[in-house]
């Protein structure tokens, strides 16, 4: 035997003496159990899922590595197990650990200064991968290093399976970039699950683990010497692979509730989602903002409550690709409200019996004077109705019929409704939003439209939405009265009424009992439709997160369709019919005198109903206009004394009446006058010929011009 041949066979009992020395002096880490390895895996993902586990979206959390969940090893496509163990390991299932022939061999060519070749068994290498102290430095494993990845590969096997060590090697095992396990490797370069990984793919995959970073030739030349398949095949299997890394194909329907959510590594967020209702809403928005592309419109957001509990089982907050800000989330973003405050205006006004669904409001140009000049309202169409019922004026979403009822109703009453009922950014003095808070000046997230609108779905209850199925549910808090709440779902979900302004046929039809109201912002920059069913509120904001204005498009044409594909696509089951009125809420024929509306069965909270409802003379309305009451003049010093003139008029009188300052009567009512002004306080009335006062205005002037001396 040759001295070569004698060195062979020596060799592995050196090896394992050198083992048993390092042993002594390098006692290593303690290796953990397979059960450890897999219960501490976290991936680099977090995952949204549905109320019933469903992934709805996955984040990115760990930035410094990409790898997805555990794969148990019979969730890997046998042909990549028997490519990675042929290319790493041939004898995996016939040796300890170490592979003291080819162990043997690598040291002996290294002593002999033959070519280097791998010793490291699939065993060894998952040693290096549990132990940071093994794994090699810069110029590789020096020999204490090595024979101490050895020891330690002899340890695992002692008490780990052969399947437990292949399973967690191909976990942890880097495959390219920053691709760690075959989950994340199949996922991201060949979108699928490791189980479906072909034959093809696999002897790729497992041609890289060598040289990771190798380009797609070398990677497909060192998968054909291996296999000696179809070398064409296997280049244009890598060049696909390698050339072309994907995206991972999550479902991506709810990025940023997932941004906002998730924060750990490997987490799994539970919320009241469903995932069928979600994708219907992104599908719904989506198809429709398509249609109004050439309409400058790209966002979007949709929310979806259940009625009974407060579970979000939606949450769309952007059009995504569509938009060009698709971080921001339109559920939570403050827009203008429009006209989707109407309904808990007039819900104050039915509450305190001001008014009634058949009393009658003047739908007629109306000037109000403010502290900063004239507001004067229009409706949506420039047009005016003239004597119409409160049912019409709400359904048909009448613009100065509801800055009557708010001058009615009082300002700051208002506001601090709206601030109860869930519209938590509302909460500057009436004095800021005046009048125009009517017709929804202020601005208002769709979480708080939604939270609002269900309260009154359900009789004027008010609970937080929830979409943590785990939350402890909030009391019911009382915020209106059931019958008001009820008569002002009963006049939204009054299709005739709405006739007015939308016509026999609109988006905001459902072939089932629904309730519901439209808002266009100012300068069509927001649209919004919420309403609801007997089981779901549904709410729709269209319009710009850049706040460009949309180009003709109303409520009813840009969010209403969204709403009604939505709401339609719910299952109402047995609620097709209207609810049952509450106690407190009557029903009575009614008959109009004059005949500004056919007669009707009206509803009426108990006590105020009436057979007939009869306009009364226009001068019943007459109210002073200029100047307005409580307001203060401080004269121009610019301008000559004697040359101020102050205009007196008043809205909706006629020669019945007249005007007086300070008792001094100026004319008949029905005309205007300018008048002279004089420091101190002074008294306007509004009167009738017998002397009763219709209206006062009690005001201030001052003279701030400097004395002469």
């Amino acid at each position: 035997m040759t001295g070569r041949g004698r060195l062979a066979l020596a060799l592995p009992a050196i090896l394992l003496a050198a083992i048993l020395v390092v042993g002594a002096i390098w006692p290593g880490t303690p290796l953990p159990s397979f059960e450890q390895v897999r219960d501490g895996y976290r991936p680099s993902e977090a995952w949204l899922l549905d109320r019933h586990g469903r992934v709805i979206d996955v984040k990115r959390v760990d930035f410094g590595i990409r790898r997805l969940d555990w794969v148990p090893l019979d969730g890997v496509s046998p042909a990549l197990r028997d490519a990675i163990v042929a290319g790493e390991d041939r004898r995996f299932l016939r040796h300890g650990g170490v592979d003291w022939t080819a162990a043997a061999g690598a040291l002996r060519d290294r002593l002999t200064g033959g070519p280097n070749r791998g010793g490291s068994t699939i065993t060894m290498q998952l040693a290096a991968l549990l132990d940071p102290q093994l794994k090699a430095r810069g110029g590789g494993r020096g020999w204490a290093q090595k024979l101490a990845q050895m020891r330690a590969a002899l340890a695992i096997e002692q008490s780990w399976s052969k399947d437990e060590i292949l399973e967690a090697y191909l976990n942890l095992l880097d495959f390219r970039g920053e691709l760690q396990g075959v989950g994340a490797t199949a996922k991201f370069l060949a979108g699928k699950h490791p189980s479906g990984l072909s034959t093809n793919e696999s002897l790729v995959l497992a041609a890289l683990l060598p040289s990771p970073g190798a380009s797609a030739d070398r990677v497909a030349a060192r998968a054909c010497a291996r296999a000696g398949a179809d070398c064409a095949v296997l280049r244009y299997t890598a060049a696909r692979l390698l050339d072309n890394a994907r995206a991972a194909r999550t479902p991506g329907l709810a990025p940023q509730l997932a941004n906002a959510l998730l924060r750990k590594p490997g987490e799994r967020r539970r919320t009241t989602l469903d995932l069928d209702i979600q994708r219907r809403a992104v599908e719904a928005l989506n198809r429709q903002l398509g249609g109004l592309t050439n309409r400058n419109v790209r966002d979007g957001a949709v929310l979806v409550v259940d009625n009974a509990s407060g579970d979000v089982l939606a949450y769309v907050a952007s059009s995504g690709s569509r938009s060009r800000a698709a971080q921001v989330d339109g559920v939570r973003a403050p827009r203008q409200a429009g006209s989707t405050l109407k309904p808990f205006l007039y819900g104050m006004a039915l509450e305190k019996r001001y008014l009634t669904p058949a009393s009658i409001l003047d739908d007629s140009p109306i000037n109000l004077q403010t502290g900063v000049g004239l507001y004067i309202p229009q409706n949506y169409d420039r047009d005016f109705k003239g004597a119409v019922s409160v049912r019409t004026a709400l359904a048909s979403s009448l613009n100065v019929p509801a800055v009557r009822t708010l001058v009615l109703v009082g300002v700051e009453p208002f506001r601090d409704r709206l601030h109860r009922v869930g519209y938590a950014g509302i909460d500057r003095d009436g004095d800021y939003y005046g009048y125009s808070l009517a017709l929804g000046s202020a601005e208002v997230s769709l979480w708080e439209q939604v939270t609002a609108y269900r309260t009154l779905a359900r009789g004027g209850l008010l609970t937080p939405l929830r979409l943590d199925p785990e939350a402890t549910a909030a009391p019911d808090r009382r915020i209106m009265p059931e019958d008001a709440a009820f008569l002002v779902g009963d006049i939204l979900g009054d299709r005739a009424a709405r006739v007015t302004t939308f016509g026999l046929s609109s988006n905001l039809n459902t072939r089932f009992w629904s309730a519901v109201k439209t808002g266009t912002s100012k300068d069509m920059r927001d649209n919004w439709c919420i309403g609801w069913s007997r089981r779901y509120t549904v709410g729709v904001w269209v319009g710009n997160f850049e706040g460009d204005s949309m180009h003709n498009v109303s409520g009813v044409s840009g969010a209403a369709p969204v709403w009604q594909d939505v709401i339609a696509h719910l299952d109402q089951g047995d609620t097709i019919a209207a609810p049952a009125p509450p106690d407190g809420v009557v029903s009575q024929a009614v008959r109009f005198d004059p005949a500004i509306e056919t007669p009707r069965e009206e509803r009426f909270l108990k006590g105020t109903e009436t057979a007939v409802m009869r306009s009364v003379p226009a001068s019943s309305f007459a109210r002073i206009v200029s100047p307005a009451h409580g307001v203060v003049i401080a004269l121009d010093p610019d301008i000559p004394a004697g040359n101020t003139r102050v205009p007196v008029r008043a809205e909706g009188a006629d020669k019945s009446l007249s005007l007086k300052i300070d008792g001094r009567v100026l004319g008949r009512a029905d005309a205007s006058y300018l008048w002279a002004p004089r420091p101190g306080a002074h008294t306007v009335l509004l009167q009738r010929k017998d002397g009763s006062v219709v209206d006062r205005a009690q005001i201030t002037v001052r003279d701030i011009r400097p004395v002469q001396k």
